[in-house]
C-alpha cells in the first residue's frame, strides 16, 4: 500500500495527515503513514480517475476497445539476496502481481537501474540473470530499461525501479472497490514468509530457521481463477502493510466490514516464533507471493479449487466474510469467543523489506 505513479503504493486513506517536517522511514510503510503521505503530498497535484480509486495499478483506457493496467514500484530490499529469491526476482514479481490483480494479463516491463560504484559485476549479472528468469516464467518481456551510476555508498549496492503494463479483458471489473457484503475473504498461503526471510538474511533473527521468501508471480494461478470464477471481485497482494493493512485498505474503498476469523488464519510456526519473539504480529508482515481474493460466496469453492492446484495456493484458506457494518473496518473474531479491531499499521515495523 502496495504500496507509485500511475498507481501510488500505499494507496489513499481518509485520514488526517500526520505532521511531520521530514521524510522517516515509517513514510515508506504502506501503512497509515504512507497514506497521510500520499493524501496530503502525491494526491493533490497528481489527481485523476485512475489514481484516485487507490489500487495496485492504475486504469486507463486509450480507446473503447482497450483497457490497460499499469503500475510502477520501487524496490530497495536488503540485503540484495535472502532466502528464496533476491532483489531482481522480487521486482519482476511485484510488478507481474500488481498488475495480475487488477485482472490485466501482463505483457510488458520496464526497468530502471540505480548502481552504486564498486558494485560487483558478477553481482549484477545474477541479478538481471534471476529477472530474466522470472520474466521468462511469467510470461512478460522486458523492453525498456535505464541505467544511472551513484557514488559509492549512496545506494546500498542497487535500486530496482519497474513498470509493468498489461490488458484487462474488455467488461472485467476487479479492484479494492466492489468488495460487497456476503463475499467471502480468501488468503492464498501462509502469512509472513517474506519478511521473516529477509530478516534471518540480515542476522537480525538471532536464530536460524528454514523460512524462505514465498517471492513469485501469481498471474498464471489468478488467469486461472478468473476464468473459472465469475464473481472476483477483489484481488491484491498483501505486501508492505501485510494482510490487515491491505484488509483496510479495501475496507476503505468499498465502504464495507470485514470480520477475520482468528481460528483460520494461515502461518508457519517458525514464523510464529520469530513474530513471537520479536513482538511482530503476523497479520503485519509483508508478503511477495500471497494473494487476498474477495469473492461471491457461491464461487468461493472453485476459487479454492483452482488455488488448491496451483502450487502458490495450496494452504488457501477463506479467512473472512464481508459485511456491510462497522463499514470500513476490519473485526477479528478471536478464538477466544471475542471481537477486536484490526487496525492499519502505524508507523514502520520492518524497513527496507521489499
Amino acid at each position: 500500500m502496495t504500496d507509485s505513479l500511475p498507481s501510488i503504493k500505499g494507496r489513499v486513506c481518509a485520514v488526517p495527515y500526520r505532521h511531520e517536517k521530514k521524510i522517516v522511514l515509517g513514510h515508506g510503510s504502506g501503512g497509515k503513514m504512507s497514506g497521510d503521505l500520499i493524501a496530503k503530498i502525491f494526491l493533490p497535484p497528481f489527481d485523476n480517475p485512475a489514481l484516485r480509486a487507490g489500487n495496485d495499478a492504475g486504469i486507463v483506457q486509450p480507446d473503447i476497445h482497450t483497457q490497460l493496467a499499469i503500475s510502477t514500484d520501487s524496490h530497495v530490499v536488503f540485503p540484495l539476496f535472502f532466502p528464496g529469491g533476491d532483489i531482481g526476482k522480487l521486482a519482476v514479481c511485484g510488478t507481474v502481481n500488481d498488475v495480475a490483480c487488477m485482472g490485466a494479463k501482463p505483457l510488458y516491463i520496464t526497468v530502471g537501474f540505480i548502481l552504486e560504484e564498486g558494485l560487483d559485476l558478477d553481482i549484477l549479472d545474477k541479478i538481471v540473470a534471476s529477472m530474466q528468469t522470472e520474466a521468462g516464467k511469467a510470461g512478460v518481456q522486458i523492453v525498456a530499461g535505464d541505467t544511472k551510476v551513484v557514488e559509492r555508498g549512496k545506494a546500498d549496492g542497487l535500486y530496482i525501479n519497474t513498470a509493468g503494463i498489461g490488458i484487462i479483458p474488455f467488461g472485467l471489473e476487479i479492484g479494492g472497490q466492489f468488495a460487497q457484503p456476503g463475499d467471502l475473504v480468501i488468503l492464498s498461503g501462509t502469512m509472513g514468509d517474506h519478511g521473516i526471510a529477509v530478516l534471518e538474511a540480515r542476522g537480525e533473527l538471532g536464530f536460524q530457521t528454514k523460512i524462505k521468501s514465498d517471492v513469485t508471480s501469481l498471474n498464471h494461478m489468478i488467469a486461472s481463477m478468473i476464468d473459472n470464477c465469475h464473481n472476483i471481485h477483489v484481488l491484491r497482494d498483501p505486501t508492505r502493510g501485510g494482510v490487515a493493512t491491505t484488509l483496510n485498505e479495501i475496507a476503505k474503498q468499498s465502504n464495507v466490514g470485514i470480520t477475520l476469523f482468528e481460528k483460520n488464519l494461515p502461518v508457519r510456526p517458525a514464523v510464529q516464533a520469530a513474530c513471537e519473539m520479536l513482538g511482530f504480529d503476523p497479520l503485519y508482515i509483508a508478503n511477495e507471493g500471497k494473494i487476498i481474493t474477495i469473492v461471491g460466496p457461491n464461487d468461493a469453492d472453485k476459487a479454492l479449487r483452482v488455488m488448491h492446484n496451483s502450487p502458490h495456493g495450496k494452504d488457501a484458506i477463506i479467512i473472512g466474510e464481508v459485511q456491510e457494518a462497522p463499514q470500513k473496518r476490519v473485526l477479528m473474531k478471536t478464538v477466544l469467543g471475542s471481537t477486536r479491531v484490526v487496525d492499519v499499521l502505524m508507523g514502520e515495523m520492518l524497513p527496507r523489506i521489499c
